[in-house]
């Protein structure tokens, strides 16, 4: 297969595949499992920030401070983001600012299913865009190096994306959406990895530049969702056997990205 072949069918395979099995296995989950589910997705996001990410995005800076200070312009930008669509929710219906029980954890405190009127998901569907572009890019670099380190990248990514995927699809479950449009937002977001692999293909060279602060602003949505939006919604919990559940569940979501992480290194 010529080069161009390889680059769509490694970018579709893992911007439609790994969605695919993260769905497989997160629609099994019951509505219950949602709040335990959450705190592992917390884990899943600042490992995946802090692990993987952001030391990615190091390697390739030229300036730590610039990198750092995108990071933080990041932070900032989705928290203005997230304000423009609580206006606009509280404009079209009653929103948390008029309510004060909603947003609460699904159990047995407050009447809602305890999610967040879809702020955290459409924040991590932006960040989860920009990473997936990123790895477009990174697979098409790696074909137009070699085939071999191509498809070898290629499965890395695959096998990288599904758990942090998973943990978005959770989250979008936990921000209000169903478990069908959940699932078609993710396959959108897969296909900024298309688009970034042909973009790469054709414009390589200009896009390169563009990498550390594509991966910086995708390490900011990370953060920014697991601490802002998702961890507060853990202290309505406050006995001692859920604390700990949560803890529990939030360290294996980081154990489950480093250990993918350096198994696909090793790679």
């Amino acid at each position: 297969m010529s080069t161009f072949v390889w680059i769509l069918f490694a970018s579709v395979a893992g911007g439609v595949l790994s969605v695919a099995l993260a769905a497989a296995i997160a629609l099994r989950a019951r509505a219950s499992w949602i709040p335990s589910l959450v705190s592992f997705a917390i884990g899943a996001l600042l490992g995946a920030a802090f692990l993987e990410i952001l030391p990615s995005a190091f390697e390739t800076a030229k300036d730590f401070h610039s990198l750092a200070a995108t990071v933080l312009a990041g932070i900032l930008g989705f928290f203005v983001l997230e304000k423009l669509v609580l206006w606009r929710h509280c404009h079209i219906e009653d929103c948390e600012a008029h309510d004060p029980h909603a947003g609460e954890h699904p159990t047995g405190h407050g009447h809602g299913h305890g999610h967040d009127h879809g702020r955290s998901g459409m924040l991590i569907l932006v960040g989860d865009s920009f990473h997936n572009f990123v790895d477009g890019i990174l697979i098409a670099a790696a074909f137009m190096q070699s085939t071999q380190l191509g498809i070898v990248t290629a499965a890395a990514v695959i096998a990288h994306e599904i758990p942090q995927e998973m943990g978005d699809f959770v989250i979008l479950l936990h921000s209000g959406y169903s478990k069908t449009r959940a699932l078609a937002m993710n396959l959108l977001s897969g296909v900024a990895m298309i688009v970034g692999a042909m973009l790469a293909y054709f414009a390589l060279k200009e896009l390169q530049g563009w990498i550390t602060t594509m991966l910086a602003i995708a390490a900011a949505s990370m953060i920014y969702v697991a601490v802002a939006d998702l961890i507060p919604g853990l202290h309505k919990r406050t006995e001692f056997k859920a604390t700990l559940q949560q803890v529990v569940l939030i360290a294996l979501g980081v154990a489950v990205i480093w250990v993918t992480g350096k198994l696909t290194h090793g790679a």
